[in-house]
């Protein structure tokens, strides 16, 4: 069986795909990733085998210059929209301070045209190596809506990979908005429908819109992150682990001064191990760090949350899942779109808390994490989701499901 996965240019949104495609070719069958010119390297060093399907197309980039440009989400992509930040989704703080971007509905269905800009940039190459290449299964991440349109005008079955508990039917109204005129070239009336749609989520944590999801067991992958000697010694006290996503390395000197240096500073004061995940050139570019921050720098969190007795985020499907599977409690901090969702899955597991942008300071941070650490409650609710999670099939047992769909 040949199985095309396909990808936006962002890190957490191609790494969940990264277990599930190397699970598929160690049983035997040929496994292809599409991607932007510009995100190739990350894919490279995840070991697969990577084919361009585009142009060079980021989509931080691309908000930067349609806010510049006072027209968000209309027209072409800029020229000028290319590798120079092959990194994530900004995701800001409520405030004007540090970037913060628009939230809710229209927010939201605002990134969905992005998105469907970025489709439409690489569609022509996404219909070509679907032509040439013929697979029998197109697997595509539900930000990515190149791979469903070639993969409906050649007739291949869809698979859609779906990060995050919310539906963000707003994704999809956008995008369809962006890719009018290549849908209706490809025959479409509207965007196409995923035949089969695998969840991560433990049922337990889902919304109704998921009730039909194929269940698909979560399994890390932290790029080409080492693991540190220290994470398998226990620590001297307890541990937290900060990890903002790509929202720190977005904030510039400015956020890093006012927001998350004053956090790390108030943590401190917990008598805690501190733990910052973070890209190492931020870090190169920070003043010194509040001496309880044992490391800062890029980490596995996989291997690095079961030693923590809290983590905090920023709401990412990544960091909660992760955490969750490790059986750590968190402070989740969601800035956008389906974070906000992801969130109240961990509130309502009874494994975290959540503060909102609004009121996001280093005051509240360090309350929160005061009251987290002193109730067992939270490691103890944290733990049964562990389990509910540990016992979801994984990638080999739904191979045969796919295969049947492919066939």
């Amino acid at each position: 069986m040949r199985i095309l996965f396909t990808t936006v240019a962002l890190p957490g949104h191609f790494f969940p795909l990264v277990p599930l495609a190397w699970s598929l070719r160690s049983l035997g069958h040929e496994v292809l990733v599409a991607a932007a010119e510009n995100f190739v390297p990350v894919v490279c060093r995840s070991g697969l085998p990577v084919a361009t399907c585009g142009p060079a197309a980021d989509f931080v980039t691309l908000a930067a210059e349609e806010r510049r440009a006072g027209s968000p989400g209309a027209g072409g992509i800029p020229q000028s929209v290319g590798a120079r930040h092959a990194g994530g989704v900004p995701q800001g703080t409520g405030s004007p301070d540090v970037g913060g971007i628009p939230q809710g509905e229209e927010g939201a269905r605002g990134h969905g045209r992005r998105f469907g800009r970025l489709a439409a940039s690489g569609l022509p190459g996404m219909r070509a190596l679907v032509a040439a290449w013929r697979p029998d299964l197109v697997v595509s991440e539900r930000a990515e809506f190149a791979g469903p349109v070639a993969a409906a005008a050649h007739g291949v079955p869809l698979v859609e990979y779906q990060w995050g508990v919310a539906p963000l039917d707003a994704y999809r109204e956008g995008a369809a908005e962006a890719l009018r005129d290549e849908l209706a070239a490809a025959g479409l009336a509207v965007l196409p429908e995923p035949d089969e749609v695998l969840n991560p989520w433990p049922p337990s944590l889902r919304l109704p819109h998921a009730a039909g999801h194929q269940s698909l067991r979560h399994i890390p992958y932290n790029g080409d992150a080492h693991v540190p000697a220290w994470a398998f010694e226990p620590g001297r006290r307890p541990r937290v682990c900060v990890t903002m996503g790509t929202l720190i390395p977005r904030l510039g000197p400015r956020g890093v001064r006012e927001l998350v240096l004053p956090m790390l500073e108030r943590l401190a004061e917990l008598d805690v191990e501190l733990l910052v995940a973070v890209d190492d050139a931020v870090v190169a570019g920070w003043p010194p760090l509040p001496p309880a921050v044992l490391a800062a720098g890029r980490m596995p969190l996989a291997h690095v949350l079961p030693g923590c007795a809290l983590a905090i985020n920023h709401g990412g499907q990544g960091s909660n899942l992760t955490a969750l599977a490790a059986g750590c409690p968190q402070l989740v901090l969601p800035q956008f779109d389906d974070q906000f969702d992801n969130a109240g899955a961990v509130v309502r597991a009874g494994a975290g808390v959540s503060l909102p942008p609004e009121e996001l300071t280093p005051e509240a941070v360090a309350d929160r994490c005061r009251a987290l650490l002193s109730d067992p409650g939270y490691g103890r609710a944290a733990s049964a989701v562990a389990a509910e999670m540990a016992a979801l099939p994984g990638p080999q047992e739904i191979a045969d499901a796919l295969h049947k769909l492919a066939s």
